[in-house]
């Protein structure tokens, strides 16, 4: 009985090690990871600087601009199977932490698209300085809000040798507009309760306009939905943003990723307004009918415990494999 129990507990404590070593392989990349820290004029910015291993000679660089929200320089790790695609390229990736997250100074809920924009430029000059930078294959990659980052940063860095959008917005209020109607579709809403909604949010776009005090906005607030007082301010910033025009900045190639399942932009639109106005020997547009709005495969993005067993398991897999080859094949094309 006690050889068996002792058997019991050898095979269990043998899993056990191959699980954990199973885990560990799968959650490291093919890649070196170095903390960086910049000092700007506008205070330090701090992130990640991954490069590909064993290089040799000049690498290129890809520039990470997130999208909303507090989100550090690896957000939370998923971004490490691009940097790992890219680096197999022969490109490094620099990303970083938003303002107030992971200890950087500031808070990102105080910036403008703007100001994004700048920290970006900074980002990149300090980048020109490193040896092993080659200075004409750096580019940007930009989720979502990005959208209205990439046209202004591009603007003022000519020398930037490509751009890719995943899921841009064009329009900030067409757009909120766009994801409410199909989040509450999704959700079996009705169409009166989806146009008492929509017609709630126009009433505080209307404070808006009006540069209304958080006060204002709380005497019409819905208690369900209340918009903390920072984040009243960092929309108050930017709900105007519109790339419509400062696509025209564009001078070199743009890839623009849109996937079929996203509803938090109607990339139907953003394809529309980009073809109209990026010059269209720069524009290459790729649709994944299956991926959503964080280029996610739907049945793994719809079900919380499929999300968080694939990005312990296989976190490779939590990103859609074609978007990461039509990565891959993009930059190595430049």
């Amino acid at each position: 009985m006690k050889k068996t129990l002792t058997l019991t507990l050898g095979i269990a404590a043998g899993l056990v090690v191959v699980l954990i070593w199973f885990v560990l392989y799968q959650n490291s990349y093919k890649m070196t990871e170095e903390k960086i820290q910049i000092e700007t004029p506008k205070g330090g910015l701090t992130g990640t600087l991954a490069l590909p291993k064993d290089y040799s000679g000049k690498v290129g660089l890809v520039v990470f601009v997130h999208g909303d929200g507090a989100i550090n320089d690896t957000y939370d790790d998923g971004y490490k199977p691009l940097w790992e695609k890219f680096a197999s390229k022969g490109y490094a990736s620099l990303s970083l932490n938003k303002p107030g997250i992971h200890g950087a100074p500031g808070n990102w809920l105080d910036q403008s698209m703007e100001d994004r924009a700048q920290e970006i430029r900074y980002a990149i000059d300090w980048a020109r300085a490193l040896p092993m930078i080659d200075k004409q294959k750096i580019g940007l990659w930009g989720a979502s809000q990005a959208g209205w980052v990439i046209p202004k940063i591009v603007k003022e860095e000519p020398n930037i040798a490509f751009s890719i959008l995943v899921s841009p917005a064009v329009n900030w209020i067409s757009q909120g507009q766009f994801n409410t109607r199909k989040e509450m579709e999704q959700e079996g809403a009705t169409p009166q309760e989806i146009q008492k909604t929509l017609n709630y949010d126009q009433e505080v776009l209307q404070l808006l306009k009006k540069h209304a005090s958080y006060e204002e906005y709380l005497s019409i607030a819905d208690p369900d939905e209340l918009i903390p007082k920072e984040r009243w301010s960092f929309i108050g910033k930017n709900f105007r943003s519109d790339s419509t025009e400062e696509l025209g900045n564009f001078n070199s190639p743009v890839l623009l990723v849109l996937g079929g399942k996203d509803i938090n932009v109607d990339v139907e639109d953003t394809e529309r307004v980009y073809r109209q106005k990026v010059p269209s020997q720069l524009l290459s547009v790729i649709h994944l009918p299956e991926a959503d709005h964080s280029m996610m495969n739907e049945k793994i993005a719809h079900s919380k415990s499929l999300t968080f067993l694939t990005a312990i398991f296989a976190p490779r897999k939590l990103v859609n494999v074609e978007y990461l080859k039509i990565l891959a094949d993009y930059v190595s094309q430049r």
